[in-house]
């Protein structure tokens, strides 16, 4: 299959020090992955006041600088990811902005814009991002955008940052993270839904639960990498599944009944506007 150039996937860069704001669970995936990738410990700091999650990231990740609280050693910093809830990101950015100086500064908060973070922090350079959940295993996939003042070396560094959380796909616009963040972002609750009826139906046929949730999750899982090894449209792909007056053409009729496809594309829409909504109540406050 022919990889779009905006996908990348094995980038190559030397990490400076990176300070990662919040120690939660997408900043412990990312650790763990630089970690995994040959990064240094001792270049990678994180600042989490809360002291239990401080001794299990210590007992996870031995050599990476734990800080309770932003100081002067957050200066050596070439790169700040900031990883904590939106909500929180006006208080910590007040915290921890004189100790930041001339730093790439890397989002991965859902909704907060780029202005936002320039009138918190001050920074020009900036990466936003949006990973989602499927990153916690590596198997994620994140839209990136860049500011007009960032750097293509500064591109490089956020996506070797990212790396660890899978693919990642660059896009030119800001406002085009609220499509992704509709698409792949929220993207994983449609899989599961879709799987829980799939279960749901399986159980009703005479399966376990057990055996229903695994043939779904397996069939999922097994099309989706069909898909992505293919230059197949995803049309072709499906029909070559259904036989003219056969068991797929039979389901398949229920959903077009359903105007099934035209419901998954309004749901999508309203993800899109949502994260808009969103994005403008972070920008207000």
């Amino acid at each position: 299959m022919n990889t779009p150039s905006s996908l990348q996937k094995e980038p190559s860069v030397s990490l400076p020090v990176v300070a990662f704001i919040g120690g939660g669970n997408m900043s412990s995936a990312l650790i763990g992955g630089l970690l995994a990738s040959g990064a240094v410990p001792a270049r990678l700091q994180v600042v989490e006041p809360f002291a239990e999650q401080r001794a299990r990231l210590q007992h996870r990740f031995p050599g990476v600088r734990l800080l309770d609280a932003p100081s002067a050693e957050l200066l050596e910093a070439r790169a700040v990811v900031w990883a904590v809830k939106p909500q929180q990101f006006a208080q910590a950015a007040s915290e921890c902005r004189p100790h930041l100086a001339d730093a790439l500064h890397v989002s991965i908060m859902a909704g907060v814009r780029c202005s936002a973070l320039t009138r918190q922090t001050g920074a020009q350079r900036l990466v936003r991002t949006m990973p989602n959940t499927p990153a916690l295993i590596g198997q994620g996939i994140t839209g990136l955008f860049a500011s007009v003042e960032a750097t293509s070396a500064d591109r490089q560094l956020a996506d070797a940052l990212l790396a660890p959380a899978g693919r990642r796909v660059w896009v030119e616009r800001e406002d085009l993270l609220d499509a992704v963040t509709a698409v792949s972002g929220s993207g994983p609750a449609y899989a599961f839904y879709l799987a829980e009826a799939m279960t749901r139906a399986g159980s009703e046929l005479g399966l376990s639960e057990a055996q229903a949730r695994e043939l779904a999750l397996a069939t999922l899982a097994g099309s989706a990498a069909l898909a992505q090894g293919s230059s197949e449209p995803l049309a072709t792909l499906r029909a070559n599944v259904t036989s003219k007056g056969g068991t797929t053409a039979a389901a398949l009729a229920v959903f077009d009944a359903a105007d099934m496809q035209a419901t998954i594309v309004r749901a999508l829409h309203a993800a899109d506007q949502r994260a808009k909504e969103l994005g403008d109540a972070l920008d207000a406050g």
